[in-house]
């Protein structure tokens, strides 16, 4: 009975947690803030846009999505589709901009006891 417990409560704090970091960047990106964003970044973010697509450092993703959301003032952010399996997670989204629409996805794994995003990609 104790294991079940124990198991139970663990099993909340990491589903709790992982919500949290979600919905944190859910508003970074609504606010196209690049900085919130980034703390969320794995040692390696694949980012994919119109132009291109490549594997960067943490700090080298920032500076492609802080470019991104200069040069595309975000307006709104709204949330389509999210999904959740063990250990990841992913949301589709369309991002409203000054530049027109883009349709994002955002994927997340859990490594260690946070929640990362490994991936981002926009489509026009």
């Amino acid at each position: 009975m104790i294991k079940l417990l124990f198991s139970v409560t663990i099993a909340t704090f990491f589903t709790a947690f992982t919500v949290i970091s979600f919905t944190e960047i859910l508003d970074a990106f609504k606010k196209g803030d690049a900085v919130e964003v980034a703390k969320f970044f794995d040692n390696s973010v694949e980012i994919t846009l119109a132009e291109k697509s490549n594997s960067y450092s943490k700090s080298q993703a920032e500076l492609v999505l802080r470019e991104f959301f200069n040069s595309n003032t975000v307006k709104d952010f709204e949330i389509i589709h999210k999904s959740e399996s063990v250990g990841s997670q992913y949301c589709i989204g369309n991002l409203k901009t000054s530049n027109g629409q883009y349709r994002v996805t955002i994927y997340m794994k859990q490594k260690g006891n946070k929640q990362v995003v490994q991936e981002i990609r926009f489509e026009k």
